[in-house]
């Protein structure tokens, strides 16, 4: 049995992963009575610990919150999993951030216990986060942003596009979104009465917020990640192309990041791959991430290229068997005379070939 001060830093640690106990469960994991578990419930209550009772046949408790902040007790993983965490948000692109975890990550080593020092130390030494490369939002940007998501308040901000001109925007806020490097809102428009992306980086807030709203159904089924990677891929995506991919979705699905595009089910061993990119060089990089066999239905752009490069590599890799494999690549299920609008089918050997032409 553990020592009274021991089980009242245990209570405490217990009281702090979840909002209720009750009184038979505190007392198996302490292997106390339940006549104990009371006892220590008042001990912490006389040392300043708000501590709510709930009345009833089993009873339960609740850990309130107080004048005072109670100690907060972190398990060895706990603990070094928030090294880690605050170490992954030295590359943030949030201003502010760098100085705030470095304050944390001081006053963590401070309370550490002997035994966790070396692992901690070893992480802080020999991991290098990396300085994301996006544009810096505002911390105070992004608690206004949050803050009006959550009390539902219609947000006034101006705007910078792309091309560096302002418009003044009346949303209703939902989410804010990180994607590769950038912070995005995602809200609905007022005016436009429709579904909105805004680079957060680009929104300065006009206070004071507009009056409450009642929130709608999200968009993408509830799937705001997703909403994003289609509205980024639609602004910059000048290029297109459907491909049909000679594989199960299960085995094709997760070789491809999201925001590259998306994929449906055509049979059980067939799927369809859309995505888009700003040029036909980025296109070919996508579908060679897939490493099946493929066939372009469009762009007829995109064939031609593809075309290029199996002869292209056909001539840096002269074996006979890769020679073969391109050439049956190249003349495709209807030969050479195959339709300019797809090639088909093409494996693993012409992936590699885009991939490869596009790091020269």
């Amino acid at each position: 049995m553990l020592e009274t001060s021991a089980r009242l830093l245990r209570m405490l640690s217990l009281m702090q992963t979840r909002p209720d106990w009750t009184g038979p469960e505190l007392a198996e994991r302490l292997g106390v009575s339940g006549r104990t578990v009371r006892y220590d419930i008042e001990r912490l209550r006389s040392l300043g610990y708000p501590v709510h009772a709930r009345r009833g046949v089993v009873g339960g408790y609740r850990l309130g919150a107080g004048k005072a902040l109670p100690p907060l007790l972190l398990d060895d993983e706990e603990a070094v999993s928030i090294v880690v965490g605050l170490r992954i948000a030295a590359g943030s692109v949030v201003d502010g951030m760098d100085e705030a975890m470095l304050r944390a990550l001081t006053k963590l080593d401070q309370v550490l216990p002997s035994r966790l020092h070396r692992r901690v130390k070893a992480l802080q030494k020999y991991t290098v986060p990396v300085r994301q490369t996006g544009p810096a939002v505002d911390m105070d940007v992004m608690t206004v942003l949050a803050g009006a998501c959550r009390d539902h308040e219609q947000l006034r901000f101006r705007y910078s596009s792309h091309e560096g001109k302002e418009t003044s925007r009346v949303v209703e806020p939902y989410r804010l979104v990180h994607r590769m490097g950038r912070w995005y809102l995602v809200a609905w428009d007022i005016k436009r009465e429709d579904w909105r992306t805004f680079r957060m980086d680009r929104i300065t807030p006009r206070p004071p917020h507009g009056p409450r709203f009642t929130p709608r159904e999200l968009p993408a089924d509830g799937d705001v990640a997703a909403f994003v990677n289609q509205g980024v891929e639609s602004a910059r995506g000048q290029v297109r192309a459907r491909v049909l991919v000679r594989a199960p979705i299960a085995s094709v699905a997760d070789r491809v990041p999201p925001a590259f595009g998306s994929f449906a089910v055509v049979d059980d061993d067939t799927c369809v791959f859309e995505t888009g990119a700003s040029s036909i060089e980025n296109l070919a990089v996508y579908i060679s991430l897939l490493d099946a066999d493929f066939e372009v239905e469009d762009p007829p752009e995109l064939v031609a290229y593809i075309r290029r490069l199996a002869h292209r590599y056909t001539g840096a890799t002269p074996s006979a068997d890769a020679a073969d494999a391109f050439d049956a690549a190249d003349a495709g299920p209807s030969g050479p005379t195959a339709p300019t609008g797809s090639v088909g089918p093409v494996g693993p050997a012409g992936a590699e070939a885009a991939t490869a032409a596009l790091t020269h």
